[in-house]
């Protein structure tokens, strides 16, 4: 099984940028679809990219054009690239493995999950 830390997340300005890691030990995930979530404060948790083993990606609207996810197989990282922040951006932000290969944007589809890294942006 695959476990999963976060990393990068801080307070930024609205429209700065910044890129979340998702450093993975134990197993290689190269055969893992993988996803990015997020929960706000009194929120529910909200899918925010995907990608398969092959390289498709997956947006919501909320972040279509403004986030990119990508994966290295071979160091065993996930990173999502968030350009133009906006304070309603403000959440931690989760990594998550599914079992399988193929894109899912349903949360119970993931099987294991990091621990999260708070994302700050202010106005």
């Amino acid at each position: 099984q695959v476990q999963l830390v976060e990393s990068g997340g801080g307070l930024v300005q609205a429209g700065d940028s910044l890129r979340l890691s998702c450093a993975g030990s134990g197993r290689s995930f190269s055969s893992n679809a993988m996803g990015w979530f997020r929960q706000a404060p009194g929120k529910e948790r909200e899918f925010v990219a995907a990608i398969a083993w092959n390289g498709i990606t997956r947006y919501p609207e909320p972040v279509k054009g403004r986030f990119t996810i990508s994966r290295d197989n071979a160091k065993n990282g996930v990173y999502l690239q968030m350009n133009s922040l906006k304070p309603e951006d403000t959440a931690v932000y989760y990594c998550a493995a599914r079992a399988t290969m193929n894109l899912s944007l349903g949360r119970t589809d993931y099987n294991v999950w990091g621990q999260g890294t708070q994302v700050t942006v202010s106005s």
